[in-house]
């Protein structure tokens, strides 16, 4: 029996651990020069931001406030592989991504308006073959898709804005296509759908325009079910859930404001989406970004209770409250009845930055999965991926949405009935 070295804790250190000493000491080595690596790159940008004077300043200052914080390293032989189905988010992207709120320098600001432009996504082959490995095309698994969801309850969220319709510098005239809007019709027929977009609810009503459908605009905060017709035959509406709803004259004061503080900034559009509104600068030249920024600020020190997010080439002012696109997915299933339901599939197709809230919900939730549609790598929390809105209502997804049905009502047998080299 190894004896034990006395005075090093109760049990002392045994010959055994004495071998690990210099395994313990490589760690430690390898955490030190990560540390000096970090604090490296914090001395060199502080030495950047001096030479380029007052406005790089500002940026070394959000740097490395978010810099400086506690850091844990974690020593493995191996880097672990992100769970299947997601990508671990880089520390650039994360600093590109971070949420705005009211009291964010400009240029912290600019750098994530800039940021959420595909125009400024730079990925080589290996990023676009990496990313495709962990959000492979949805049509490509449609099989392993099939056999996750069979025999269970799937219900079908949608985004609208580049996903139902394509993305249009008018965000009045973003329709949706006759093609796509029978695709959705056919969904409605075999599952319970929804719609949930950061637009207002009726306006995306009017776009779409199927009373069969679930309906949450403005990001979720106002909820509406299905149209129901009566024994007299008489159309009844039945709103299930606004959670906002003390914040109404608020944002209609704050829109008011915004309209007119940014009328000096060409191409700037703001949208009042009833429980949220849209500062949309897909229009506007990026040399005035900053200034529209600075505007949308100084109308917003004024309203703590409202926060603001950022979505594709779009600002976004909400209420303080803790509700989003995944929250209203959650609220949506447990209207169905599915909230503890083990066998419910929901699946979300969405493109932008606000689906993400409901993709984590699934991740979370380990039931179903969530279809990104983007050209483009992107850090998701999506399962799967599609190139762009056509994908949606191309045929070959119609046909396999009722292969998808067809499947879900009687088993295999009717895949192998439709597509019999699948027997194989």
């Amino acid at each position: 029996m190894m004896r034990a070295i006395q005075g090093y804790g109760p049990n002392g250190i045994t010959a055994s651990s004495l071998l690990k000493l210099p395994f313990y000491f490589t760690l430690l080595r390898l955490k030190t020069a990560v540390l000096t690596k970090v604090w490296d790159l914090v001395s060199f940008l502080e030495e950047r931001a001096t030479n380029m004077g007052g406005g790089g300043q500002n940026i070394m200052t959000d740097a490395k406030s978010v810099l400086n914080m506690s850091i844990t390293v974690t020593v493995s032989a191996q880097k672990p592989p992100a769970p299947h189905g997601y990508i671990s988010i880089s520390t650039k992207r994360l600093l590109h991504n971070l949420e705005i709120n009211a009291g964010a320098r400009a240029s912290v600001w600019v750098d994530s308006m800039r940021a959420s432009s595909p125009t400024h996504i730079k990925s080589t082959p290996d990023d676009q073959g990496s990313w495709n490995l962990h959000h492979p095309s949805a049509l490509e698994m449609f099989e392993q898709i099939i056999d996750a969801s069979k025999g269970k309850q799937i219900v079908m969220f949608l985004d609208y804005d580049g996903t139902l319709s394509p993305i249009v510098e008018d965000p009045d005239r973003a329709f949706m296509s006759n093609k796509m809007r029978k695709t959705v019709r056919k969904l409605a027929k075999c599952f319970p759908t929804a719609i949930v977009s950061g637009r207002c609810r009726d306006k995306v009503y009017k776009f779409v325009k199927l009373a069969e459908l679930y309906y949450a605009g403005s990001h979720g905060m106002d909820i509406k079910g299905p149209e129901k017709r009566s024994k007299t035959d008489k159309v009844t509406e039945h709103v299930l859930f606004q959670p906002a709803s003390e914040f109404l004259p608020m944002i209609d004061e704050v829109y008011k404001q915004l309209v007119e503080t940014t009328k000096s900034t060409p191409g700037a559009k703001v949208e009042n989406n009833k429980f949220c509104l849209s500062v949309h600068f897909r229009c506007v030249d990026e040399k005035k970004w900053s200034e529209l920024a600075q505007q949308v600020k100084s109308v917003l020190k004024e309203y703590p209770k409202l926060r603001l997010t950022q979505g594709r080439k779009v600002l976004e002012i909400r209420p303080t409250i803790k509700w989003d696109k995944g929250k209203a997915l959650e609220f949506l299933l447990e209207s169905l009845g599915f909230a503890n339901c083990t066998d419910v599939f929901p699946v979300y197709i969405g493109d932008d930055r606000t689906d993400e809230d409901a993709f984590k919900i699934l991740r979370d939730r380990g039931q179903g999965f969530g279809i990104l549609v983007s050209k483009y790598p992107k850090d998701t929390n999506a399962s799967y991926s599609l190139q762009e809105p056509d994908e949606v209502s191309s045929k070959t997804s119609t046909n396999k949405l009722w292969i998808f049905y067809g499947v879900w009502l009687n088993g295999n047998n009717y895949l192998w009935e439709l597509n019999p080299k699948s027997k194989s």
